[in-house]
């Protein structure tokens, strides 16, 4: 029934699997649904649901297929790891190929930034990217997100997906990996530790700021 928690048999059945191009909707709903610091952002975006998703998904499935898994129940996608192996070398490729489509297709917003939209202050994202790294850039070079729905959530999926992208991080010779996860979002910094990554530093605010932290591979 509706709600009823998944069985064993529900749990076996799950797939991690190496996404591809046709995930991409499915991918972005699901970086939808988990767009409010961790929280269902489908109210916030209603105006354009895939406004984070062409920042988040999809130049990862385009630029880096062998870091990109999504994991896969009866229902379908539930979830998705999505890494790069040069964190510069992926940046520089989104700004000369991804971003230039973006800036065609989004003005960027104008008028007072407070009273954007959360849609209008993704575009302006597009038009004006960060593309941090911390240091030292050298030893956490690569760089990995993930974003599971509610229903594939504690069942260790998350674990084996990163487990699988540090694997192949590591098999392509990179020493290191970080990520950033809002200050927010304590359930995910907890997350990360557990896993092993150390806070390398933090930036912006109390409310709207990022925890960056890092793994040797």
């Amino acid at each position: 029934m509706p709600g009823a928690a998944l069985t064993a048999f529900d749990v076996a059945r799950s797939t991690i699997r190496l996404a591809t191009m046709a995930d991409r909707a499915a991918a972005y709903h699901v970086c939808l649904k988990t767009g409010d610091h961790g929280q269902d952002g489908e109210a916030r975006y209603r105006e354009d649901p895939d406004a984070l998703g062409r920042i988040y998904v999809g130049p990862y499935l385009a630029y880096e297929p062998e870091l990109s898994l999504v994991l896969e129940d009866a229902d379908g996608v539930c979830g998705y790891a999505l890494g790069a192996q040069d964190s510069r070398a992926f940046y520089a490729r989104y700004d000369a190929e991804w971003r230039r489509d973006l800036l065609s297709r989004f003005p960027a917003p104008s008028g007072d930034p407070g009273a954007w939209t959360p849609a209008e202050q993704v575009y302006a994202v597009y038009h004006a990217p960060d593309y941090y790294c911390p240091e030292p850039y050298a030893a956490y070079p690569s760089h990995l997100h993930i974003d599971l729905l509610p229903r594939a959530q504690g069942q260790g999926h998350g674990r084996r997906m990163i487990d699988r992208l540090t694997k192949t991080m590591r098999e392509q010779g990179s020493p290191g990996v970080h990520l950033g996860a809002s200050v927010r979002n304590e359930r995910a910094i907890g997350f990360y530790r557990r896993l092993g990554f150390a806070e390398l530093v933090r930036t912006g605010g109390d409310e709207d700021g990022t925890v960056y932290m890092g793994r040797r591979l």
